[in-house]
């Protein structure tokens, strides 16, 4: 195995990482919003991230204009993807919003294909049919009656499919590193929740619960803040500099059913037979996309050609 071989295969592992941990992350924010208010919990969870990674902030000395309005521009794009996503949660379940999140999956192609250029391949177009059959049947077990809540998880799906095109296109163009594209984007999160609510929402604004007696509320926050953000962005930035935008929405599409799964686990949601049946098509589409087909269109990764 080659040395550009080994990196693919240690961006795809991450990858899969990445959705394990995201799927757990429905429900542990859904705990966390029983103790404290949607845009406090986004302030205050992208805060800390975002004072852990400032030392990261010294590389944008070096950096021009277009680099910086793309970075800012995709922290703009997250904090719309989290408003969306954590209202949704207090509307649907978690299980819900693990489902129709994955159809990112769908979008990612189309807006890939508009955006950069680049036409997905037979495999990847089959593994997003196999992975949208799935979400249908996750989210409402074939039926389309869809709450408010479902159609903001919806919204989201599609500004992440948008985020990792423009993330891609940062780290194409960019010499940006990944922890300082997720830096400012955590800041552009902070900041923006913090300035909804005092513009908008100063209901929100309530005092952080104290660490005595919230124990379960700070373990919330801090495994937001650390294994969904700090490693999860990280590990997403840095894999969509070295694949296409399509192939990481692939291999992140197993995503619902490790939050399908905790959310039975945690929160005690019952998922049907049906639903489980279209998150094992989910899981197939992800493992499809990480098949190394020999006769695969060659995918242009920072501008070097690999098999997709």
């Amino acid at each position: 195995m080659s040395r550009q071989e080994r990196l693919q295969l240690l961006s795809d592992l991450t990858l899969l990482a990445v959705a394990v941990v995201w799927g757990t992350s429905y429900g542990v924010a859904k705990s966390a919003l029983v103790y404290y208010p949607v845009l406090g919990l986004l302030a205050l969870r992208f805060a800390i991230t975002f004072v852990v990674l400032s030392p990261a902030l010294r590389n944008l000395r070096h950096a021009d204009g277009r680099a910086l309005r793309g970075a800012l521009g995709a922290g703009v794009l997250l904090f719309s993807i989290y408003l969306c996503e954590t209202f949704g949660l207090l509307l649907t379940r978690a299980a819900n919003a693990a489902f129709l999140i994955s159809l990112c999956v769908a979008f990612t192609p189309l807006v890939e294909w508009s955006l950069l250029k680049r036409r997905p391949t037979r495999i990847e177009w089959c593994a997003v049919a196999l992975s949208l059959l799935g979400a249908w049947l996750l989210a409402g077990d074939g039926a389309f009656e869809f709450n408010p809540g479902d159609a903001l998880i919806l919204g989201a799906a599609a500004l992440r499919a948008l985020t990792v095109c423009v993330t891609k296109r940062i780290m194409r163009h960019a010499a940006l590193p990944p922890l300082t594209v997720t830096a400012v984007q955590s800041g552009v999160v902070a900041f923006g929740s913090a300035a909804v609510m005092l513009l908008f929402a100063r209901g929100q604004w309530q005092h952080v619960p104290s660490f005595a007696g919230h124990a379960t509320f700070w373990g919330c926050v801090f495994y937001l803040v650390l294994a969904c953000t700090l490693f999860a962005f990280f590990a997403q930035n840095y894999a969509i500099k070295r694949s296409s935008p399509t192939r990481v929405a692939l291999l992140m599409g197993s995503e619902p059913a490790f939050g399908a799964l905790f959310a039975c686990l945690w929160l005690g949601e019952r998922i049907s037979a049906t639903a489980w049946v279209g998150g094992g098509l989910i899981v197939a589409a992800s493992l499809l996309a990480t098949v190394r087909w020999s006769k695969a269109a060659p995918v242009e990764v920072s501008g070097v050609s690999q098999q997709a």
